[in-house]
C-alpha cells in the first residue's frame, strides 16, 4: 500500500478538516473509479477498521478517500446535527472530484454506520450530485433495542445504485430487517450479509485470523461491486 496523501477540506462554516487518499494500486495513473468512505460516530478516519478498509481497497485498485466529520476533527465526541455532517460530506465531493480524475470518471460515496447514513442523506437530497453508487457497511436503520425507529424514511429518493453490508448479528439493523424495504427501492440495491457479524462486521473477538479473511472477502465484494458499476 502507499502511504495516503493529505488533502485540507474548507467547510462552509469557514473550518477546515482533514482528508486522507489512498491510491488505488496499479501502474500510477490512479484508480478507475474513487470510493469516499465517511466513519462512523465513534471513532474517526484514523480508527483501525477506516485504516484497514481504505488500504485494502485501494491495494484493489479503488482510489479510496477517508476524511473527518469536524466534530472528529475537532477531538469532540458529540457528533454535529444532521446539517452540519451532510455539509461537510458535500465538500468533501466537490474537493475530490476537483483533484481526482478518478473521481470525475466514476465517483462513488459511503461509509460506517452514520457515515454511510450521511451519504445517502446527502444523495438522496441532491439528485443531481454525479454519484454512481453508494457502499453502506453497517447501515443504521435504527437505535440498538428500538426497531420501530427508523432512519430510512429518505432512502427511496438516493436513487443510485447501493450495496449494503450488514452483519447477520447486527443491533442496528439485521440484514432480514433491511430486506422488506430493499425490495422496495429503484434501482435494486445489493445486499452482501456477513454470517455472524455485529455492526463493525466482527464475526469473532478470539479469532483474528478469521476475521482477516472476512473483511479481506468484504473488501472483494466492494471492489467487483465498483467495478461493475464504473465505466
Amino acid at each position: 500500500m502507499k502511504n495516503p496523501s493529505e488533502y485540507s477540506i474548507a467547510l462552509e462554516t469557514g473550518a477546515t478538516t482533514t482528508a486522507l487518499v489512498y491510491p488505488g494500486a496499479g501502474d500510477g495513473s490512479g484508480g478507475r473509479a474513487a470510493l469516499v468512505l465517511a466513519h462512523g460516530a465513534g471513532a474517526g478516519q484514523r480508527s483501525t477498521f477506516m485504516v484497514d478498509f481504505a488500504a485494502g481497497l485501494s491495494d484493489l485498485g479503488l482510489d479510496v478517500v477517508t476524511f473527518n466529520f469536524l466534530y472528529a476533527e475537532q477531538r469532540r465526541k458529540i457528533p454535529d446535527r444532521a446539517p452540519l455532517l451532510e455539509a461537510c460530506y458535500r465538500a468533501v465531493i466537490a474537493t475530490v472530484r476537483d483533484r481526482l480524475e478518478s473521481a470525475r470518471r466514476a465517483l462513488f460515496i459511503g461509509g460506517k454506520s452514520m457515515g454511510g447514513r450521511i451519504a445517502t442523506q446527502v444523495a438522496a437530497a441532491q439528485a443531481s450530485l454525479p454519484i454512481a453508487g453508494l457502499v453502506l457497511l453497517g447501515y443504521p436503520l435504527h437505535p440498538p433495542g428500538k426497531p420501530t425507529e427508523r432512519r430510512d424514511k429518505h432512502l427511496p429518493s438516493v436513487s443510485r445504485p447501493m450495496l449494503f453490508v450488514q452483519g447477520t448479528r447486527d443491533a442496528f439493523g439485521t440484514p432480514d430487517e433491511l430486506m422488506p424495504l430493499l425490495q422496495t427501492l429503484v434501482p435494486a440495491p445489493t445486499l452482501h450479509a456477513v454470517a455472524q457479524g455485529d455492526h463493525s462486521l466482527k464475526v469473532s473477538r478470539r479469532d483474528g485470523p478469521a476475521q482477516a479473511v472476512i473483511y479481506d472477502g468484504v473488501q472483494r465484494t466492494i471492489a467487483d461491486w465498483v467495478r461493475a458499476l464504473a465505466p
